[in-house]
């Protein structure tokens, strides 16, 4: 048995720090625990539900606002809703904490030079050569979290350790029950045919 307590998992770093590996990594952890995951990718969410949007502050800010609704939604029917988008502004991050009632912010921590070395798409190039206006990191900037539940220095860490980490948050802040620990039903069936044990031994059963 495994808690069916919602929330948003709110990933927030640079372009290429890590943010759609540690999903891939993360996903199939949850759902061998019997969990529900929703994944709102930065990439695909722009392409269906923010499609027109350019990158302007205030149309990052109504992508954001658009992917933490349907994070509210998810997360308060029982689901975790990874929200694996850069979201550069802390402003609306925190509103979006306001709104989701569980809000676990993972800031995917990597350093601008390291995201370029990773960069497979050749963005922060066309960024640097002014082909790519308003890039975060680069021409556009990036605040990071202040007090996030969970930094992952991909860095440092394999996709592996970053996942593992993130795990361990849930776990510690109720929204998944150890791997080892004993739910709630199992623990009273267990406590219930203890006691009948007993009283069949002093002859009351």
């Amino acid at each position: 048995m495994t808690s069916e307590k919602g929330c948003a998992l709110w990933f927030t770093g640079l372009s290429g720090a890590g943010k759609s590996t540690i999903t891939e990594e993360l996903v199939p952890m949850l759902r061998s625990r019997g969990r529900k995951v929703e994944v709102l990718d930065g990439d695909v969410v722009r392409t269906n539900l923010s499609k027109g949007l350019g990158f302007s502050k205030e149309d990052r800010d109504t992508n954001i606002r658009r992917i933490g609704f349907v994070c509210h939604l998810l997360a308060r029917n029982g689901t975790i809703a990874i929200a694996a988008a850069i979201s550069p502004y802390r402003a609306v991050r925190n509103e979006m904490r306001a709104l989701i009632e569980n809000f676990v912010e993972v800031h995917v921590d990597a350093s601008v030079e390291a995201c370029m070395a990773r960069d497979v798409k050749g963005l922060y190039k066309k960024a640097l050569t002014g082909e790519i206006k308003e890039f975060t990191g680069v021409s556009s900037p990036y605040e990071p979290p202040e007090n996030p539940e969970v930094i992952c220095e991909t860095e440092k860490e394999t996709q592996q350790e970053s996942a593992a980490k993130i795990i361990r948050a849930l776990e510690r802040l109720g929204y998944l029950l150890p791997e080892n620990s004993i739910g709630q039903d199992e623990l009273a069936s267990d406590e219930k045919a203890l006691l009948q044990q007993r009283l069949q031994d002093l002859g009351y059963l």
